[in-house]
């Protein structure tokens, strides 16, 4: 196979086209089989087999620097730079990420998985070997919808404003820009991405502005002639309006034009350059070519017993009783469970794309108007538009409902998609409330609760993981923690997911003669008055939360009891959370135990808290 004996980029360029043909064909099958066995993304990195086949033989990786946005379709890029063998272990703990890592390869220049950056990291790379005085190219490949969001177009107009030399490929699966047809527009493409003409046009502009008196008239003349002609026949007046030349589109599949494009192109100066490709996402696997949404993202879907499950439930349900009530998704319908509630409700579901700033404060601007906006957004998205959450759904004091998937601790996507920072900011919105559930059950509670709540922002969030199941009767309602068991000797107080774990410790801990309360804390603000009253009157208190430790709901427990006990024995508090360190990935429930989050290591931490205690006082 030739896949085997590609351990560089350096390999490819001894193939023909017949071989880089067959040698697509086997990286196709290497991810198909890869993902399927694994899980990730699927269609993205099927579509841009050729494309990254291409680059990697007109430029000069790592010297060249190709940054790839998003970077969940790096995979054709890593089989292509030495990989191939970490595929057997991708996304699997000590294996290989699912997105481009710096400490895997150094053809990986940014581990960028949070999409419509590349563009700003483009223009600081650039900018930076520009004073440095070195020539070396920066290459940035933007798709799979990162052109919806608006950090692209800011660091697309400081490229633009700068005249810096940057190549820029849009890879337009769809999701971007709409291909130009016509004899004339394909006779274009090839002449502006011509580099002899583009030297030609210069000197013909230089010679213009020249002539005595009229010259300036003339240059101006050409300018608008072009103009014109780009207006009638091309998409790159948006472009050519910031600075930045254009030239496409290119067939994305055919290795050939695209490496003359990019060959054209990497001998161009003056300024940045995009060159428009159009690929499939899916390419060359049935299953994923003729499934527009599900297959075409990521292959970790909805499963039924999971939280994302209850909240597609329980949004049906509230959305056959509130008629305002609409649903909004920054590019993830299907992965947030909208997809059933778009179906039943045409017209109520709002896809923004990769823009969670404007959706946060469209969504303030729909409840002030009188809907009632559902958000559904995975936790770690989020935390991109907290301004907003701040200024504009909380400092207004709209009935904005955020719905946070895969808060705390997700696993196989790594650090940058582990929701471990929302209890900790969101929290610390004025007038925000934030449930915590623990339970299938609770979401749909906790969602008709939500919208009982006109008066300020509320959070709902919950772990990617599979959902507690409890009988109705166990289901709280409104802003009330829930005791599970009174003891005397220690309070466990659990945050949403953490209460199984929770449970299990009281277990193990009842069995060595200590005498515990539990409370499943459902609301993290405010905190329930009850079970703070409740937890202040033991002489040890034990927090367990799926979020950072550093200013989340634990420490702000015991901020309260502090104050609750003032002139009175103040119990001893431990708090256990998520570190404020970067995780890797791995299986959620493996992090959490080598955290001490699981029950044992919740069990240790109140016997030695105990422990303590008890030498101290002898």
């Amino acid at each position: 196979m030739i896949i085997e004996k590609i351990n560089s980029p350096a390999d490819l360029k001894a193939l023909d086209y017949r071989q880089l043909e067959i040698l697509a064909t086997e990286m196709r099958q290497l991810i198909v089989d890869s993902v399927t066995e694994h899980g990730g993304h699927l269609g993205s990195n099927l579509g841009v087999v050729e494309l990254t086949l291409a680059l990697h033989r007109v430029f000069e990786s790592p010297d060249d620097m190709i940054l790839w946005d998003t970077g969940h379709q790096s995979y054709p890029h890593k089989i292509v730079t030495g990989r191939t063998g970490g595929f057997a272990k991708l996304r699997q703990a000590d294996g290989m990420s699912g997105y481009p890592s710096r400490s895997e390869s150094e053809h990986d220049w940014i581990e960028n998985s949070h999409a419509s950056t590349v563009l700003s990291w483009a223009y600081g790379l650039v900018t930076a070997e520009k004073a440095k005085g070195s020539d070396r190219r920066v290459i940035a490949v933007i798709g799979d919808g990162a052109m919806t969001g608006g950090m692209a177009f800011e660091g697309l107009n400081n490229l633009g404003h700068a005249g810096l030399d940057c190549i820029i490929i849009l890879n337009d699966n769809g999701r971007s820009y709409a291909p130009t047809v016509s004899r004339l527009g394909e006779s274009l493409v090839k002449i502006r991405n011509n580099p002899v003409y583009m030297r030609r046009q210069a000197r013909l502009e230089k010679l213009l502005a020249e002539i005595p008196i009229v010259g300036g008239i003339a240059e101006r003349g050409l300018d608008a002639t072009k103009a014109a002609i780009r207006e009638m026949w091309e998409p790159t007046a948006f472009f050519e309006s910031l600075g930045v030349r254009y030239a496409g589109p290119f067939d994305g599949h055919d290795v050939a034009a695209i490496e003359r494009a990019l060959a054209n192109a990497k001998e161009m100066s003056g300024g940045p350059q995009v060159i428009h490709v159009l690929t499939q996402k899916g390419r060359g696997y049935g299953p994923a070519e003729n499934d527009p949404i599900k297959r075409l993202h990521d292959t970790s879907e909805s499963k039924p017993g999971s939280f994302t499950a209850a909240f597609t439930e329980a949004m049906l349900k509230e959305g056959e009783a509130r008629p305002e009530l609409v649903a909004i998704t920054a590019a993830m319908p299907d992965s947030t469970g909208l997809l059933p509630f778009a179906e039943r409700f045409p017209g109520r579901m709002i896809d923004v794309g990769i823009a969670e700033q404007h959706a946060v404060t469209a969504a303030a601007g729909m409840a002030m108007g009188g809907l009632r906006p559902v958000f559904a957004v995975y936790s770690t998205f989020l935390t991109r538009a907290f301004d907003q959450v701040n200024l504009d759904a909380g400092l207004h004091s709209e009935p904005v409902i955020f719905c946070l998937d895969r808060a705390g601790i997700t696993g196989d996507d790594g650090p940058s998609h582990h929701g471990i920072l929302d209890m900790v900011l969101l929290t610390k919105v004025p007038g925000m409330t934030v449930f915590a559930p623990s339970s299938y059950q609770e979401i749909g509670q906790m969602l008709h609760d939500a919208l009982e709540i006109t008066d300020g922002p509320v959070a709902i969030r919950w772990a990617k993981t599979a959902a507690r199941q409890v009988p109705e009767s166990e289901v709280g309602s409104g802003l009330n923690a829930r005791q599970l068991r009174s003891g005397t000797d220690l309070c466990i107080v659990s945050v949403g997911k953490m209460l199984d774990a929770a449970e299990a410790a009281a277990d193990m801990l009842a069995a060595e003669g200590i005498s515990v309360t539990l409370w499943d804390a459902r609301v993290v603000k405010p905190l329930d008055p009850v079970m703070l009253a409740d937890a202040a009157r033991h002489p040890h208190v034990l927090t367990i939360e799926d979020g950072l430790r550093d200013g989340g709901v634990g420490m702000s427990l015991g901020d309260q009891l502090a104050e609750l006990t003032i002139g009175h024995a103040e119990p001893r508090v431990r708090v256990l959370g998520i570190p404020a360190q970067y995780i890797a990935h791995g299986k959620p429930e493996a992090i959490l135990s080598e955290l001490g989050l699981d029950a044992a290591g919740i069990t240790a931490s109140a016997l030695s808290m105990m422990n303590a205690d008890q030498i101290a006082s002898i």
